[in-house]
């Protein structure tokens, strides 16, 4: 449990976890999960806005983390936010896979399985520094 305190004590690399994460959910989505439709099963078409909204998350904690500075100790709404995006989007993902049942494979079903998973576990560390009485700037 060390990196996980060591990460809420200082939510400026969680917003920098958060970023990165981000922008490779992003790059999978449009390099392999689109190019390889037809063994996930899941649009194209569908894929591409998940794609938008990754790279906007990204931007969006990159740019928090970057400026950590001039946001100090009112850091809380800003990673609040992230995490209740983040919670948002894995949300989305499973009704957009639920729309799409009839075509989308063992292979899709399992990489959404694994990237809510990492990014519930994202939110998690979010909520914790969100909540932690006391962090460094």
């Amino acid at each position: 449990m060390g990196i996980v305190r060591a990460l809420t004590s200082n939510p400026r690399w969680v917003f920098l976890l958060d970023g990165c994460g981000a922008l490779l959910t992003g790059a999978l989505l449009i390099f392999v999960l689109v190019p390889l439709e037809r063994h996930f099963g899941v649009p194209a078409e569908v894929l591409r806005p998940l794609a938008f909204a990754a790279g906007s998350f990204a931007v969006y904690s990159l740019g928090c983390f970057a400026g950590f500075s001039r946001v100090g100790p009112r850091y809380r709404p800003f990673l609040g936010a992230i995490a209740l995006a983040n919670s948002v989007y894995c949300a989305t993902t499973w009704a957009i896979l639920m729309a799409h049942w009839d075509r989308v494979t063992s292979l899709g079903v399992a990489y959404f399985a694994v990237e809510s998973a990492i990014v519930a576990l994202v939110v998690a560390l979010e909520l914790a520094s969100v909540r932690r009485p006391h962090v460094a700037a």
